[in-house]
């Protein structure tokens, strides 16, 4: 039964996005466009001893399954909340925590898309350059690290009407982009940037993911994105608890 139940939820969660213009063009659009501008710009360059188009997959990647990660969630639990879905799904048979679990499902399988996409331009402009395995632990390990993003993204949404919640995350989630390095490298920010970025979450997802394409260090990059996920978590937790659905 409540398998059965997710399957509607998230087929519902996946066509919402294409419904919503809106939602389709800064979710996956836009994400996937930058990529491509930038890739065409600068795709043959070098960086961190790699094709710049190959980091890009990391950096722009890490943009790009956040962006849907940060922003669907959220965005789509306010809506329920402001439109009473999820007070009728509390007392029917459409538990709360399945209709969660469908929204982020579904924006994970949107990331999936988005670094599809993304590969495939990278490969199609000659500036992708590394193992198909190397692509599948990039593409595993940017999923895996979008979980406090959606947390933290459920936890707005569960707290502000749908307009707060979209205006709050967008405020959040762009200056995350540039202070950690994703569209532009760290090396060509100014150097307090740098130290701004290694308090970021993005910085050390995209770290990670840079990493799974050359001889980085993960370990401190996976005990940030620990951490930040056990304080999405709780803060996702008490929002649920709190909020007046």
């Amino acid at each position: 039964m409540g398998v059965r139940i997710f399957r509607v939820e998230l087929r519902d969660e996946l066509r919402a996005i294409v419904r919503e213009p809106t939602s389709l063009f800064f979710s996956i659009l836009m994400p996937v466009g930058f990529f491509i501008l930038f890739n065409l710009l600068y795709g043959h360059g070098s960086t961190q001893g790699l094709s710049a188009g190959t980091a890009m997959v990391a950096t722009f990647g890490t943009y790009g399954v956040i962006t849907v990660a940060a922003l669907q969630p959220g965005i789509g639990v306010a809506q329920d909340r402001d439109l009473g879905w999820l007070r009728m799904k509390r007392v029917s048979a459409v538990p709360v925590g399945i209709s969660l679990a469908a929204k982020a499902t579904a924006a994970l399988l949107y990331g999936v898309g988005v670094l599809l996409l993304m590969g495939v331009a990278a490969a199609a402009f000659g500036t992708l350059d590394a193992s198909p395995w190397a692509l599948l632990r990039v593409a595993v390990v940017l999923l895996l690290g979008t979980v406090p993003f959606t947390l933290f993204s459920v936890a707005v949404g569960l707290r502000f009407r749908t307009g707060a919640t979209i205006a709050m995350l967008n405020a959040v989630l762009f200056p995350l982009a540039v202070l950690s390095g994703l569209w532009i490298p760290i090396r060509f920010l100014p150097s307090a940037v740098k130290h701004i970025a290694e308090f970021l979450p993005t910085y050390h997802l995209a770290e990670l993911g840079l990493a799974q394409l050359g001889d980085g260090s993960a370990l401190l990059h996976v005990l940030a994105l620990v951490i930040t996920t056990v304080v999405a978590g709780t803060v996702a937790v008490m929002s649920y608890r709190r909020a007046r659905i």
